[in-house]
């Protein structure tokens, strides 16, 4: 009994210490999760000027431009400032069907109807993705047991211009970033400590005692930053427009 009675208090300090230095290691500010969130609506000032945007260039292999670019059509349909009209997938989407249209195969006369034209063009690339901005890291040994831990800090940046379609003048522009945080804690050599224990009371260890290992990871969503640097991004330049 004694034996089962030291063997839970050695796993109970190891799980204690584990969730110490995960605490120690998690972000201690709220990032790209917060910055995600649906953006406020701005009040509505008379017709709303029609934008649109090609693409969002990414040249980050964990970020895809199509899907960088539909998260900055979403943003910008989400203000109450802007008209968002269709440019970068008008084949796959409204020429289509002006062309089923055009051929008689649906009601309406969309097919002879223009195209609303876009006063403005957002361009935005991502100019930054910096990794090991900061690192930390280090490791604690107690009677044979074994805490570690660490951290790092990397950023993501995004440009953003607004151009006037019908004199090429850039009219504002913005930079915005972000860091991206990152942290580890493990435990392990728990059978160790419960040795150590016991030798200091001259007793012997069973060799069947487990030992046990604990591993815990954290790391910001790209995609989440992302999202909250355009969100940002078209926040602050719809407010000065």
């Amino acid at each position: 009994m004694k034996h089962e009675s030291l063997h839970r208090h050695a796993v109970w300090l190891a799980a204690t210490l584990l969730l110490s230095a995960c605490g120690g290691t998690m972000p201690v500010q709220p990032q790209a999760v917060a910055a995600a969130a649906p953006m406020a609506r701005l009040p509505y000032r008379g017709e709303r000027v029609a934008v649109t945007i090609y693409e969002f260039r990414s040249s980050v292999p964990e970020i895809g431009a199509r899907g960088a670019t539909d998260m900055f059509k979403t943003a910008l349909a989400g203000q109450g400032r802007f008209a968002l009209v269709e440019r970068a997938r008008l084949n796959e989407g409204v020429i289509r069907e002006k062309q089923i249209n055009a051929a008689g195969q649906s009601t309406g006369k969309s097919a002879q109807k223009s195209l609303r034209a876009a006063e403005y063009i957002f361009e935005a690339s991502i100019t930054e993705l910096s990794a090991g901005d900061r690192q930390t890291q280090g490791g604690v040994n107690v009677g044979g047991l074994q805490l570690g831990g660490g951290g790092a800090s990397d950023a993501l940046g995004i440009d953003v211009r607004i151009v006037d379609a019908a004199s090429g003048e850039v009219r504002d522009a913005v930079a915005v970033r972000r860091p991206l945080k990152s942290s580890a804690a493990q435990v392990s050599g728990t059978a160790t400590l419960v040795q150590t224990l016991r030798s200091m009371r001259g007793k012997e260890a069973s060799p069947l005692v487990p030992d046990v290992s604990l591993q815990t990871s954290r790391k910001d969503s790209v995609d989440q930053a992302l999202r909250g640097l355009i969100n940002d991004a078209v926040a602050q330049l719809a407010a000065r427009f």
